[in-house]
């Protein structure tokens, strides 16, 4: 149930005027009222959430209804960083400190000294990044990359993440300590879903600003078409919801949406249908390549097992009832296994290996493509739905020569 603007506090309220914050779910009037009540005091905060829920905008209330809103605020998101510079972009470095380091630079904890630093995505730092920084939040001090030299800064961390740390910690993907650090006070943000009544409010302001942006004809949902939007899940939160308003607008422009539409336009739930669920467990291209290889030879095994039947080789025969355990590759590609011109598969089944790790891969790249052309291009959101981290998805775009 939504609560009325009458009763919303007016700090709360300039906050959602100030960052254009759509929606009275009393979920995101307490977040928002939280991230006010924390705001002038210099506690490090964890902002939690589902990927889309709109996490940006809370350190930025922080940040604004804070002291240090004079100083510097600067976004980092720790996902798009690769691990091999991410201490250098954080902490700066020396000249000749690595290879390219033609020059010294600063960090973004020297640049933003005296203000507020937002480390979106924080479960994706590196081990050792996690380290140095604990040492910020503890000691304030910090070293660049290639230096000894100590040096301090003052600055407020907000993190964010669409992670369970609790868990992160018990696989030893993120250290206890800094877990503790960064959630001294912790604000959680609803899902879409969760928000009732906010997604006719954020249907119609997409679709208000999308045909003002554009000039085209509004278009309205019927009563029908946002029954069925308040009972679908939004896996992709605010940012999904956008996405799906708009492609109407566009589509659609001047008419109203109905039930039916609403229903075709919908994504499958990835949850029961689609393949691209999320996993602890990451798909394993090596084992489906070994299993293919012995698949392979069990065929050609079995078949040269009827040939010897049929041209009487007792032999041959014996030899092939027995486990192929037994044998080594080169005895499977012996003659007495039917390895001539007249049976069905090649004489180089190393080749015929090849051809299906060409073919996993050829598979594995048009599902990552098809991930992108789902979600537009963006990439966090086609990680979240491959269940793969983003870091992970810009090096199977790199290793793929995929075109993103």
């Amino acid at each position: 149930m939504a609560i009325q603007a009458s009763d919303i506090p007016a700090e709360v309220a300039s906050a959602k005027q100030r960052f254009s914050i759509i929606g009275n779910s009393p979920a995101l009037i307490r977040a928002i009222a939280r991230a006010i009540r924390v705001a002038p005091i210099d506690l490090s905060v964890l902002v939690t959430g589902e990927s889309g829920a709109g996490k940006e905008f809370f350190p930025k209330i922080i940040h604004q209804f804070g002291a240090r809103k004079h100083k510097k605020y600067i976004a980092v998101n720790c996902g798009a960083i690769p691990e091999g510079t991410i201490d250098s972009e954080l902490f700066g470095h020396e000249k000749g400190s690595f290879t390219g380091a033609i020059s010294a630079r600063k960090g973004y904890f020297e640049e933003a000294d005296g203000g507020t630093i937002f480390l979106d995505e924080v479960a994706e730092l590196p081990l050792t990044t996690q380290a140095r920084l604990l040492r910020v939040l503890e000691t304030g001090e910090f070293l660049k990359v290639g230096s000894s030299t100590v040096q301090k800064t003052n600055i407020r961390i907000v993190a964010a993440t669409n992670v369970d740390l609790i868990k992160a910690v018990e696989k030893g993907k993120f250290r206890e300590d800094l877990y503790y650090r960064l959630s001294t006070i912790r604000i959680d943000v609803p899902n879409l879903h969760d928000r009732g009544d906010d997604i006719k409010l954020l249907t119609r302001k997409f679709a208000a600003d999308f045909a003002e942006k554009y000039m085209t004809k509004p278009i309205s949902f019927s009563e029908d078409a946002y029954r069925a939007m308040l009972v679908y899940r939004w896996p992709g939160n605010v940012r999904q919801l956008k996405n799906f308003v708009e492609q109407f607008a566009l589509f659609e422009a001047g008419e109203e949406i109905s039930r039916k539409l609403v229903l075709e336009a919908l994504p499958l739930d990835r949850s029961a249908t689609s393949s691209l669920v999320k996993s602890d467990k990451p798909v394993n291209y090596e084992a489906e390549r070994e299993m293919l290889w012995q698949l392979m030879l069990g065929m050609k095994a079995e078949i040269a097992e009827l040939k010897a039947s049929i041209a009487g080789q007792d032999t041959a025969k014996k030899r092939t009832s027995t486990s192929l355990i037994k044998y080594p590759v080169e005895d499977l590609l012996s003659p007495a296994f039917g390895n001539d011109s007249s049976m069905p598969f090649t004489s180089e089944p190393l080749q015929e290996c090849e051809k299906e790790s060409m073919t996993l891969e050829e598979s594995e790249k048009e599902t990552i493509i098809a991930a992108l052309e789902r979600n537009a291009s963006d990439k966090k959101m086609a990680a979240e739905e491959l269940g793969i981290s983003l870091r992970t998805l810009y090096r199977k775009i790199k290793e793929l020569g995929i075109d993103s």
